[in-house]
């Protein structure tokens, strides 16, 4: 891929913010003017992958003040008191101050921090990448476990998924979220959304496997509480 000029670069993000304020925000500022009146009420926080191809309120359809978004490299959730760092810190807020109801964490297809974890030498030159992605290290190692000589798609699909997995238990060590989980008044999902076709495999518990979205969204069940 040819890298993009910096001139190139600077001019697409004003060209952005030149439709956004020409032709999105006017259709959406009664919305926009109602979250400032208001203030933020999310109902949910959804960690997610920094990757750039993932758009967290495009694929919930969410507008302005509706979801609260934590993105790092590898949707990794720290076990709490492991790293007191920006991600700890939004779950506490998210949950204890702002009061969501719903935490998701969301890992997706050809995540390159996982492509990381099962390639080390990828991530050799990023010092602080490769420590940040310690936190799938448990992950790892249950899917090597499994899988010794498993095919390598295969490998990174499963990764993906039990990383998602991992991170919802370093979730449930964080003060905040067991003290709501033990109230009944917090749930907690696992997605994995498809990059190339635009789905979304939620965990179901009782199965105890991601399941493509059912048409009837009341039918899914969450990823344990």
């Amino acid at each position: 891929m040819a890298l993009i000029h910096i001139d190139e670069s600077r001019e697409r993000l004003f060209a952005g913010l030149r439709r956004f304020q020409r032709e999105v925000y006017p259709k959406q500022e009664a919305a926009y003017r109602r979250a400032v009146l208001e203030g933020q009420k999310p109902h949910a926080l959804f960690i997610t992958c920094a990757d750039s191809r993932i758009d967290p309120e495009l694929i919930t359809q969410s507008g302005p003040g509706e979801i609260f978004v934590s993105r790092n490299i590898g949707n990794v959730v720290p076990a709490y008191g492991e790293i007191s760092g920006s991600v700890s810190a939004i779950v506490e807020y998210a949950v204890a101050g702002l009061k969501v109801s719903h935490v998701v964490v969301c890992g997706h297809s050809d995540c390159g921090a996982m492509i990381g974890l099962l390639h080390p030498e990828k991530v050799a030159q990023l010092p602080v990448v490769k420590s940040w992605l310690r936190g799938g290290e448990t992950a790892l190692s249950i899917v090597r476990s499994r899988n010794p000589e498993g095919d390598e798609h295969a490998a990174l699909e499963e990764l993906v998924e039990e990383n998602v997995l991992q991170q919802l238990h370093h979730l449930r060590t964080h003060p905040s979220v067991a003290g709501r989980l033990a109230q009944g008044s917090l749930a907690l999902s696992g997605w994995v959304y498809d990059i190339g076709n635009g789905t979304v495999r939620v965990y179901d518990e009782g199965q105890r496997k991601f399941l493509p979205l059912p048409a009837d969204e009341n039918t899914v069940s969450g990823a344990g509480q």
